[in-house]
């Protein structure tokens, strides 16, 4: 037996030695890797560096981050101001997920294959992916023609583009359900309603939660860009006349470190709403 089990060992440890078949997949994957690499090195020689010198340029960045991030201070805005327009953005954020969610919560319905028509499912799913594909900005400067630079454009197709990341969400979270849960509601009778709101959503609840939550985390980042890209205020408009106006790098960390506080508080608040879902449930 020791004879044996000795024989096995060294057999697996020369199975272990073999190395992988060298397909074509394998050759795809190393000649990509070897054109990016390629691509990468000519791209920094021939670069036009404008005569910059590198380690001047080192120390410049180096002292430009210790002035901004060990530095803060606000001079253009006070620190009462800033967290009014904070709050803003937060406000722009929250309607934006809000309007979507709702939105999105019929049309994942809609969207699932356990709980929809075939045909309809696909449509839905094939529209939400296109409006995906468009980068939020786009989508914003798009409606900003009819309703002008502002807000209102902001918050139409922030709410555009968060309706198709939270369909494609929720309806992935709906297919998840034991089909064997629907099977036992329609036969006892039970319609699509009593189904959705008695098997679907129940299950479901949590998975939403940290779906909308992440949603929302996003529109706060894309918030703070509108702010200078839409005209659509808040702390990002601050951060953009801090950074190219007034080009002061101080206010700038000052205002970052206001963000990563609020960010972090999110966090903090999406964490325990979780865990306490996770309990009741």
């Amino acid at each position: 037996m020791r004879f044996q089990s000795s024989l096995i060992d060294v057999s697996d440890q020369d199975t272990g030695r073999m190395k992988k078949p060298f397909n074509k997949q394998a050759m795809a994957i190393r000649l990509t890797l070897a054109a990016l690499v390629l691509l990468t090195l000519y791209a920094f020689a021939t670069f036009d560096y404008k005569d910059i010198q590198l380690v001047d340029a080192v120390i410049s960045t180096s002292h430009t981050v210790k002035t901004m991030f060990f530095q803060p201070l606000f001079k253009h805005i006070s620190l009462l101001g800033a967290v009014e327009h904070l709050v803003i953005t937060l406000g722009l954020a929250f309607l934006t997920t809000l309007f979507g969610a709702i939105i999105a919560l019929v049309l994942g319905l809609l969207a699932a294959n356990n709980l929809s028509n075939p045909k309809l499912s696909l449509a839905i799913k094939g529209g939400v992916a296109f409006i995906r594909a468009v980068p939020t900005v786009l989508w914003v400067l798009i409606f900003a023609v009819a309703a002008g630079l502002g807000s209102v454009a902001a918050v139409i197709g922030m709410t555009f583009h968060s309706v198709s990341y939270l369909v494609k969400t929720y309806s992935e979270s709906f297919e998840e359900l034991d089909e064997g849960v629907i099977e036992a509601l329609k036969s006892s009778g039970a319609n699509w309603v009593q189904i959705v709101c008695q098997a679907v959503l129940p299950s479901s609840i949590t998975y939403l939660i940290s779906w909308t939550f992440m949603r929302f985390e996003i529109n706060f980042a894309v918030a703070l860009a509108m702010g200078a890209a839409a005209g659509a205020g808040g702390i990002g408009y601050d951060m953009f006349m801090a950074s190219t106006y007034y080009y002061d790098v101080r206010e700038i960390g000052a205002i970052t470190y206001l963000i990563l506080a609020f960010a972090i508080l999110l966090e903090l608040i999406a964490g325990r709403i979780k865990k306490k879902l996770r309990h009741q449930g």
